[in-house]
């Protein structure tokens, strides 16, 4: 088994951004064992399955679905059955910001199908037949997923006003430069230039605010550092002297200044 999902990593991300506080990622890094050089850890935000509770104390259970999931609809054993977006308020400044946590912390990133255009889920189908409905591609007949007709889906396609295909679906993404689609293809297409987000070390910068998850990936070839602003709040952060004058690789913006401004959600991947 070279390749296991890092499940206890993964409802501490959701803790982090909603408490705006870092706390909860350092602490199970910190109790993650190493691994052996040939192995990996799978890292992921969601998944076919529930969003899984079972490795939270009772504790961290109730909060999270408190605040993810108070719908007792939205619960299934011990987990949330819904998806990142509408977990995410169908905020795109928040999906972006835990695809960036996703894909530069370490292992190896998984996308579920859907999340990458921002699907909603259907709380209303039995088990976790909600998060499983059809990959809307385009606003054709049944989003382009099938030609059958309706009755014959084995699932319904998301036809809400908010997240069904006529408004969210593949096609109509790839034609706009700003969307969910092709940010995160950018964000994928620059994780895969720098190698020291897959094999680098992982250490974390002491910002003096928790509200900012900051870390340095490195190798001998190259030194990145990561500012993720899990709050929705302006912070002001000084830039440690061997970074002055980086570029954020995502944007090629320069910051000469020792002091930046991070704004709400913001992240930055600087090199």
């Amino acid at each position: 088994m070279h390749m296991n999902f890092h499940f206890p990593l993964m409802p501490r991300l959701y803790m982090a951004l909603a408490k705006a506080d870092r706390t909860p990622i350092v602490e199970i890094l910190a109790r993650t064992p190493k691994l052996p050089e040939i192995c990996q850890w799978g890292t992921f935000l969601r998944c076919h399955d529930e969003l899984t509770l079972e490795m939270v104390t009772p504790e961290e259970r109730e909060w999270m679905w408190e605040t993810y999931a108070p719908q007792p609809r939205m619960r299934l054993n011990l987990g949330i059955r819904r998806r990142l977006t509408p977990l995410m308020d169908n905020d795109q400044s928040k999906i972006l910001l835990m695809h960036s946590l996703l894909l530069t912390m370490g292992g190896s990133p998984f996308l579920y199908y859907g999340d990458e255009i921002g699907m909603g889920d259907n709380i209303w189908l039995e088990d976790r037949n909600g998060l499983r409905t059809p990959m809307q591609w385009d606003n054709n007949l049944n989003a382009g997923f099938s030609s059958a007709p309706l009755e014959k889906l084995y699932a319904p396609v998301i036809s809400d006003d908010i997240y069904g295909y006529a408004q969210v679906n593949v096609a109509a993404q790839r034609a706009d430069p700003n969307s969910l689609l092709n940010r995160v293809r950018r964000m994928l297409t620059i994780r895969k230039e720098h190698p020291a987000f897959g094999w680098g070390t992982f250490d974390w910068e002491d910002t003096g605010n928790n509200a900012i998850a900051a870390y340095r990936r490195t190798t001998e070839e190259e030194a990145l550092l990561i500012f993720n602003n899990l709050s929705d709040q302006t912070i002001s952060l000084s830039l440690p002297e061997d970074f002055w004058g980086a570029e954020d690789v995502l944007t090629g913006q320069q910051f000469t200044e020792a002091h930046i401004q991070l704004e709400p959600y913001r992240f930055i991947w600087l090199r």
